[in-house]
């Protein structure tokens, strides 16, 4: 289902009618008040008679799924069995044009399209197959999404992207000017709740480890290009909580934290402070190192976390 953009219909269609049917919400309202149905379902719902609340319907193709809307009286459904996506009619409820996509076209989009003031010139179409479009790289082929200018008088494709992250769907598109990111966070910033997080620091100076009843604290400082702390030792059994915070304040500056052999994995962009908890199960002795490539001495950024046998007497560290 989708609704226009002036709130007015409600666009229904599926895989299995050739139609897209359009409910009107003014005759729906008005059934309901003068209880005008004509049965009811299984759970006690009134059905409300079906043509009575039809504003129309089109016959738009085969497989019709997802109603985009242009603004100018037009709207585009996807037609997952023909591969096409159909440009019809909202004022004569005709067909106007169909185009072909490549291949089984799922979800739309046209921005602004999902808002009372469409404004889009072009239209994505977000196809869930890619066979014979893209070089062969092994059996796991990626979706494709195709650009397509609707401002001309025909539809024209523009541009084929192949998109590996699964089948597409939803997608929004908005101007770019709308966005207003961050450069950098400020010093200690928790991303999530976009406050300092309670668990940073400042400065190396305030970088320490401490043991407490809930675990060994590690409160550690990043910048290009060395971790401080870079050697923690800490014994086998303990509940190991790491607080790193970016000290770099420069954009795109970059670290990440990774320990091998206990999965952890962190990106700290600059100023943000990151958390990560685990229990130190396996003894031995574990290099931590950056993973965003940060400077010249991107490779000296390491260091070391000792986890010491149970049984054995600590020899310094916690």
């Amino acid at each position: 289902m989708d609704v226009t953009p002036d709130g007015k219909y409600i666009c229904v269609s599926g895989k299995l009618d050739t139609h897209e049917t359009i409910y009107s919400f003014a005759k729906i309202k008005s059934l309901i008040d003068s209880k005008t149905f004509v049965g009811k379902d299984r759970y006690g719902v009134p059905i409300l008679p079906f043509k009575e609340s039809l504003h129309g319907q089109v016959e738009i193709g085969l497989g019709p799924l997802h109603t985009q809307f242009d603004g100018h009286g037009f709207a585009y459904t996807s037609l997952f069995i023909e591969s096409k996506v159909a440009k019809w009619s909202f004022n004569d409820m005709k067909v106007v044009e169909k185009i072909p996509v490549h291949y089984n076209v799922g979800h739309l989009c046209i921005p602004g399209s999902d808002t009372e003031h469409p404004y889009g010139k072009y239209l994505v179409s977000l196809d869930k197959w890619s066979l014979d479009r893209f070089k062969n790289v092994g059996p796991l082929l990626p979706q494709n999404e195709q650009l397509i200018d609707i401002a001309g008088e025909k539809m024209q494709l523009l541009y084929d992207m192949p998109l590996g992250l699964g089948e597409p769907h939803y997608a929004e598109m908005i101007p770019a000017e709308k966005i207003n990111a961050l450069p950098f966070y400020k010093t200690g910033t928790n991303q999530v709740s976009n406050v300092k997080d309670r668990f940073a620091i400042g400065s190396e100076k305030e970088a320490r480890i401490e043991r407490r009843p809930d675990g060994v604290h590690i409160y550690m400082t990043a910048i290009r290009s060395h971790y401080v702390p870079d050697q923690i030792v800490v014994k086998q059994g303990d509940v190991v909580h790491i607080h790193v915070t970016s000290l770099e304040q420069t954009q795109d500056a970059t670290h990440g934290l990774a320990i091998d052999g206990y999965n952890v994995n962190l990106s700290l962009e600059p100023g943000k402070t990151n958390n990560v908890t685990f229990v130190a199960t396996r003894a031995g002795t574990f290099p931590f190192y950056c993973t965003e490539f940060c400077s010249a001495l991107h490779l000296e950024m390491a260091g070391y976390l000792l986890v010491e046998p149970k049984g054995r007497v600590a020899h310094g560290g916690m």
